[in-house]
């Protein structure tokens, strides 16, 4: 894969990366705004020792809505070489890390594969996470056949006119769902070991305020598909972190009743293998601080 005419997501943007930037705004080094123990994935992610997350600078899709704006959008962070990113994930297997959860990887997959290798000659023996926006090319996911685990892909829209609208991007459900077809054929059905998944797909929905039949949609799908072959996160953690004018609805937390209401819609489609949230998980005290790029 060539980051001198960069093809890597489906925005085929084809720039040098050397010289110039695409949309997503990666360079040609690995950037990254932070590492360390997580503890507010999925139960099976996290556990009690919790994720050795890696939170990547820069993103493809840049959702309006995105609460790590500050390095999904704004780009913040710090380069580091291949030899540093491998080491990074070794200092976290070392802290405990139940896994290697790598948070919007997309950009810099050729760089991450060589990582990862490098990581697993040095020792690295614990599952890796690819947790992405969902909207990947297939193409650049075969380069990771064999070296991910697990793979926890968002799907945020099923109908075009959403993902237009907030994320400047069209056709994006078919695109996701030829990545997790994908995703499907390199991992399989969940192995789950101590309550820990090893093996497998959890596949995330953020229901967005006044739009739970995309939702509807997005569940059912996924449930036809795939039965009880995957895990479904559905996620009432919406908290909007600035004023957007355009799309009102945005500017609001999701109310309790449109979450109930689907999680019952989904119970009464049969699904069982799906993760649910509490209440109060709408606060920007659950966005990690992506200041203290000294640190890496």
């Amino acid at each position: 894969m060539d980051l001198k005419k960069c093809m890597i997501c489906p925005r085929n943007c084809g720039v040098n990366r050397e010289k110039t930037l695409g949309f997503c705004k990666a360079g040609i080094n690995i950037k990254i705004a932070r590492y360390s123990l997580h503890y507010w994935e999925e139960p099976c992610i996290s556990g009690e020792k919790g994720s050795g997350t890696i939170f990547f600078s820069c993103c493809n899709l840049k959702c309006l809505f995105c609460q790590n704006y500050d390095i999904s959008t704004n780009n913040n962070g710090k380069e580091i070489s291949i030899e540093k990113f491998s080491d990074i994930c070794l200092k976290l297997q070392n802290m405990g890390a139940n896994n290697i959860n790598l948070v919007t990887p997309t950009m810099y997959i050729p760089l991450i594969k060589d990582g990862l290798i490098l990581a697993k000659k040095k020792g690295l023996n614990i599952p890796i996470v690819y947790n992405t926006s969902g909207y990947e090319k297939v193409e650049s996911l075969k380069e990771l056949d064999g070296l991910i685990d697990i793979y926890l892909p968002d799907c945020k829209y099923y109908d075009d006119e959403l993902a237009i609208n907030f994320s400047n991007v069209s056709n994006y459900f078919n695109i996701f769902k030829d990545a997790l077809k994908e995703m499907y054929r390199q991992v399989g059905s969940p192995i789950l070991s101590n309550n820990l998944i090893k093996k497998g797909i959890i596949v995330r929905h953020l229901v967005l305020p006044k739009h739970s039949d995309d939702s509807k949609k997005i569940l059912k799908y996924l449930y036809d598909t795939y039965k009880d072959n995957i895990y479904i996160s559905i996620m009432n953690q919406y908290t909007p972190v600035r004023k957007i004018d355009k799309y009102k609805e945005l500017n609001n937390k999701l109310k309790e009743n449109e979450y109930d209401k689907l999680i019952d819609y989904a119970i009464n489609l049969g699904i069982v293998n799906a993760f649910v949230q509490e209440k109060d998980t709408c606060k920007e005290s659950f966005i990690p601080d992506f200041s203290k790029f000294d640190e890496i």
